[in-house]
C-alpha cells in the first residue's frame, strides 16, 4: 500500500519467538497511515463496542463511534511528526474509560500489524459466536480475535491487550496462553497463537507481539464463521448506505465523503453488490480470493479504503478541532 510522505507515521514494535516463515523476530518500526488505522478500527469484526447504550446502537452509530474513538485517543503533533501519541483527552479519562479505549486500540493496532506483516486482514472477535454457541462456557481466558491468512488460508488466533505501559514477561506469557486455547476453526488448525500488546512509552504508541511454542490448556474449537462476517463489514456498510444518495461513482470505486470526520470511505465496485444484498459470507469469500487484484486497485484486501484529510495530522481538542 502506498504511503503518502506527509502522512507518514511510525509505530516501534518488537516481534518475539515467531516461527520461521511467519514474520522476522526483532525490533523495528512499522510505517503506517491514519487511513490504515481508521480502516482497522472500522473493520474489527466484533459486535458493538459502544459502551454507552446497553443494548447496542445501530451499525451506523457504531461506525461513527469507532472513528470518534480513534480521533479522541490518538494524536499526531503536526504534519511533520512521525509518532502517534496519547492525546490529552485520553489521559484525562477515568481508569474504566481508559481501560475500554485501550482494549479497542489494542485490537485495532493488532489488525494493522496482522494485515501488514502476516497477510491476515480479516479479523473476527470470538463474541461473533454468541448467538450460536455458549461462549460463556469457554470462560474469560480465551483469545480475542481470529483471522484467515491470505495465500495460505491458515487460521491465526490473537489475544489483544492495550496497556498504559510496557508489558512484563508475565503479561506476555498470559496473553500467549489465552491465544493458545483456540486450536481450530471449521476443523482447520490454527497455525499461530499470538499474544499482542499496544502500549504507550513516554506517551508514544508502541506494539509488542509474541508467539512462543506451547500446548493449549482447555482447547477451544469453533465452526466456520459464515454469516458472522456481517460483524466485519456492517459498520462500513452502514456508512455506505447512509451516504448512498450522494455517492460519486468512479471507474474503480464508490467514494463516500464524510466531511464531519475529514475522511472519505471508498468501496470497491466488486464489493458494492454484496453490500447492497447484505451478502456477508460471499463478500468475504470473493474478496479473499481476489485480494491481490483488489490491492492492485489501491484498496485494502477486503475491498475498502479510507482516505484522511489534513486535520488528522494535528493535535485533537475536546471541541473536535485539530491544530496543524
Amino acid at each position: 500500500m502506498a504511503i503518502t510522505p506527509i502522512n507518514r507515521l511510525a509505530i516501534p514494535y518488537t516481534s518475539e519467538a515467531f516461527p520461521p516463515g511467519s514474520t522476522p523476530n526483532g525490533s523495528a518500526s512499522l510505517v503506517v497511515t491514519w487511513a490504515e488505522i481508521l480502516w482497522a478500527a472500522l473493520t474489527i469484526g466484533r459486535p458493538s463496542v459502544h459502551h454507552v447504550l446497553q443494548h447496542g446502537p445501530s451499525s451506523l452509530h457504531e461506525a461513527v463511534f469507532r472513528i470518534s474513538l480513534v480521533r479522541m485517543a490518538l494524536d499526531q503533533s503536526g504534519p511533520r511528526a512521525s509518532r502517534l501519541r496519547r492525546s490529552a483527552a485520553f489521559k484525562a479519562l477515568d481508569p474504566t474509560e481508559k481501560g475500554a479505549i485501550s482494549y479497542f486500540l489494542g485490537m485495532a493496532i493488532c489488525k494493522v500489524f496482522a494485515n501488514r506483516l502476516l497477510r491476515t486482514p480479516w479479523l473476527l472477535h470470538l463474541d461473533v459466536y454468541k448467538a450460536t454457541i455458549p461462549i460463556s462456557n469457554l470462560g474469560r481466558s480465551r483469545p480475542d480475535l481470529f483471522g484467515r491468512q491470505i495465500g495460505t488460508g491458515n487460521w491465526l488466533a490473537f489475544e489483544t491487550k492495550g496497556r498504559a505501559s510496557k508489558p512484563s514477561a508475565n503479561d506476555l506469557a498470559k496473553a500467549k496462553g489465552q491465544a493458545q486455547r483456540l486450536i481450530s476453526i471449521g476443523g482447520a488448525s490454527c497455525t499461530l497463537h499470538v499474544g499482542t500488546f499496544a502500549y504507550f512509552l513516554n506517551d508514544c504508541l508502541n506494539f509488542h507481539w509474541v508467539d512462543p511454542p506451547g500446548e493449549a490448556k482447555r482447547p477451544v474449537t469453533l465452526p466456520e464463521p459464515r454469516d458472522a462476517w456481517r460483524h466485519y463489514y456492517e459498520p462500513a456498510q452502514a456508512l455506505w448506505a447512509a451516504q448512498s444518495d450522494s455517492t460519486s461513482k468512479a471507474e474503480t470505486s464508490i467514494a463516500l465523503p464524510l466531511p464531519e470526520f475529514d475522511i472519505t470511505l471508498k468501496v470497491h465496485p466488486l464489493l458494492e453488490a454484496f453490500f447492497a444484498r447484505g451478502a456477508w459470507e460471499e463478500a468475504q469469500r470473493v474478496m479473499f480470493e481476489l485480494a491481490n487484484e483488489v490491492e492492485a486497485d489501491g484498496f485494502q484486501p477486503d475491498g475498502l479504503k479510507v482516505e484522511c484529510g489534513p486535520t488528522w495530522m494535528g493535535k485533537f481538542h475536546g471541541d473536535g478541532r485539530a491544530e496543524g
